[in-house]
């Protein structure tokens, strides 16, 4: 997963209202699902979002 495929999103927008866009992309880099998930919850993401990008992440390592 990249910052592409977040481009625009509103993931990103509520992120970046706390300052925690950099964080996430670490946090996804390293596959720290803990970190993505506590991170979009600071940022008052719905719990359905937050399944969505877990899930496009654990995809992302499957292709691996």
């Amino acid at each position: 997963m990249s910052e592409h495929d977040f481009e625009g999103t509103l993931v990103l927008e509520k992120l970046a209202e706390i300052g925690k866009v950099d964080e996430f992309f670490e946090a996804i880099d390293s596959d720290d699902f803990d970190a993505v998930r506590l991170l979009m919850r600071r940022a008052r993401i719905d719990t359905e979002t937050i399944a969505q990008v877990l899930q496009k992440m654990s995809d992302a390592d499957d292709e691996h």
